[in-house]
């Protein structure tokens, strides 16, 4: 039993831009612990505002940037948050990032919320393979709640923290409640989001070596064996007992994604995207399925050069062993000649 009058309001924060393959089972499962769920949409064309709408906990605001950046959206969660008169507790998901469900009768919930004013929260991610019986959970723990105190936040366009992280603050580990991580349930969604990162890495991060942006966007294909973990039942079973699916997974033929990196290349031309590993699809094929300015198609064929294929050949292969010093050896020649 909740003791409201000690207790700070909990609130989530969630950015979205076309998660209706997922968002009802977030949101429901969210609902059980939040007691608000601040969504910022990013022009979702998919019915995302819609779902989002059905929700009596969601408050739904328009996150109106045209371009990416998530120093923009969690500023805008951050600030809707603490608008909400009270103490509070932040805790910051995306859509496709939900607790573990023993979080419903665990004794560790029930510390965090007693955890005094200016804690950070860490969790670590459980990322669901597409069987939806394992997973595999990186040893870092992630700063993804905050008692809050007003403290600012120090974001960045991309891959940044998500709720202040004052210098010296407590830190309060979460370690049986872990977060299900469904991006690699979908194995071509989440290529395709890879895809477009790499892209916008190339145009926003010019001096970085395509060996690097490489080697960070493909790090699922290097997970050993022994990091492979059998999925505990009692993290779906709370949820499931509430009538909440957890293992459906809704599959497209197109990810919006798709769609913005063929923008960059009608902006930019698809030379300048040469050395980003994004030609395992048929960019002719996919244009032909959206309503763009096809004035230069031409351009949307592979451009790279049977070096280039090769050398793209070479970070597949050897994605596996990438720390070995051979591997490391090899990558830095390459980067010497421009990669």
């Amino acid at each position: 039993m909740r003791d409201m009058a000690r207790e700070p309001v909990i609130i989530c924060l969630t950015p979205v831009r076309n998660e209706s393959w997922i968002l009802d089972r977030f949101l429901r499962c969210a609902s059980l612990w939040a007691d608000h769920i601040i969504i910022a949409d990013q022009g979702s064309t998919d019915g995302s505002r819609e779902i989002a709408s059905r929700f009596p906990k969601v408050m739904l605001v328009e996150n109106q940037s045209h371009e990416f950046s998530e120093a923009v959206r969690q500023r805008l969660l951050l600030d809707t948050a603490r608008s909400i008169e009270g103490p509070r507790l932040l805790i910051a998901l995306d859509a496709d990032e939900i607790f573990t469900s023993n979080l419903l009768v665990s004794d560790e919930w029930n510390k965090l919320l007693r955890q005094k004013t200016g804690t950070v929260i860490k969790l670590q991610l459980a990322n669901v393979l597409p069987n939806m019986k394992s997973y595999w959970a990186p040893d870092i723990f992630f700063a993804w709640g905050f008692v809050d105190d007003g403290s600012k936040l120090a974001a960045e366009r991309i891959h940044s923290v998500r709720v202040p992280v004052p210098y010296g603050a407590p830190i309060f580990h979460l370690n049986e409640i872990k977060v299900l991580h469904y991006q690699y349930t979908d194995w071509n969604r989440m290529k395709s989001k890879h895809r477009w990162y790499q892209c916008w890495e190339r145009i926003n991060n010019t001096s970085r070596h395509a060996i690097d942006t490489y080697r960070q966007y493909h790090h699922m294909y290097a997970i050993p064996e022994t990091d492979m973990h059998e999925l505990p039942p009692q993290w779906f079973a709370g949820y499931e007992a509430r009538s909440i699916d957890m293992t459906t997974v809704v599959k497209e033929r197109l990810y919006w994604w798709d769609e913005e990196v063929l923008k960059y290349f009608n902006a930019h031309g698809t030379r300048r995207f040469r050395q980003e590993a994004i030609w395992d699809v048929d960019w002719d094929d996919i244009a032909c399925s959206y309503s763009l300015d096809h004035s230069r198609h031409d351009l949307f064929s592979d451009p790279r050069t049977l070096f280039e294929k090769g050398v793209h050949y070479w970070l597949e292969k050897t994605q596996p062993i990438s720390e070995r010093y051979y591997v490391r050896f090899v990558d830095a020649i390459l980067k010497k000649i421009g990669w």
